[in-house]
């Protein structure tokens, strides 16, 4: 895969996403369905690294890029990753007064709604690949009953 195009892909879902998990249904379905250039198992193991190493929520776009074009799509998924908060800096420095306006925050929640959405919309279909086993099941399920991560 062309990394330009790959980079652009990643940075549409970073931004789109502000960087979370929430662009996980932009990278389902530009590299998953449209593209098939990495399937949904790997897409699941890019978001299994990126939860255990730390960092931010959407470190897994790093990993998505390794899967998809080796070490420099992985360094097409870093500065994709990093490009929208340098933006975000650069620009709050000229627009700090309109960022209190109403209308701007009303936009901004709309989009946070939005996000959770296509989060949601993204997450089954995982599910349904991921859980396919009683074993599985019952781990996932353990984990949803176990409050803050803490051991069963």
């Amino acid at each position: 895969m062309n990394l330009i195009i790959l980079y652009l892909l990643l940075l549409k879902a970073a931004v789109t996403s502000f960087s979370g998990f929430s662009s996980l249904p932009v990278i389902r379905q530009d590299l998953v369905v449209s593209r098939q250039v990495i399937n949904d198992r790997q897409l699941n193991a890019a978001v299994a690294v990126g939860r255990v190493t730390p960092g931010p929520a959407g470190l897994y776009i790093v990993s998505v890029g390794y899967f998809a074009a080796g070490v420099p799509g992985a360094i097409a998924g870093l500065l994709a990753l990093i490009t929208p908060s340098l933006s975000v800096i650069l620009l709050l420095r000229y627009l700090r007064q309109k960022a209190e306006h109403p209308r701007v925050k009303s936009v901004l929640q709309s989009v946070v709604l939005a996000s959770a959405g296509l989060l949601l919309a993204a997450t089954i279909p995982l599910v349904e690949s991921s859980l396919n086993s009683p074993w599985l099941l019952m781990v996932a399920m353990s984990s949803c009953l176990c409050p803050c991560g803490a051991a069963v």
